[in-house]
């Protein structure tokens, strides 16, 4: 995790439309910022939801 990450990048690896991720991250209220998620917000993420299968 060394770059950030468009939505579509991150809703792919949970194997997910970047719509269902957005509701995922509304859901649980994380509330991060427009345009790509550096490090530190994919952190959260992985955080909230686990790690996808294609990271772990």
């Amino acid at each position: 995790m060394k770059q950030a990450k468009s939505r579509q990048e991150i809703a792919e690896e949970y194997g997910i439309s970047s719509r269902t991720l957005t509701r995922w991250l509304h859901k649980a209220e994380l509330d991060l910022p427009k345009g790509l998620l550096s490090p530190k917000s994919q952190k959260l993420i992985y955080e909230k939801f686990g790690k996808p299968k294609s990271k772990e």
